[in-house]
């Protein structure tokens, strides 16, 4: 599955889902590379 985080303020990540850590934050894969932080939540619009 593909997520999407945010490492730090300006810096977004896209990757396939690792696992969740206790803090909240995730850990996403891209390549051979792991990275960890807050998920982006999705926006639904109002219809």
């Amino acid at each position: 599955m593909q997520r999407t985080i945010t490492v730090g303020n300006y810096v977004s990540v896209q990757g396939t889902f690792v696992r969740q850590l206790p803090d909240g934050r995730i850990e996403v894969r891209v390549g051979d590379k792991i990275f960890a932080g807050l998920p982006v939540t999705r926006q639904t619009t109002a219809a």
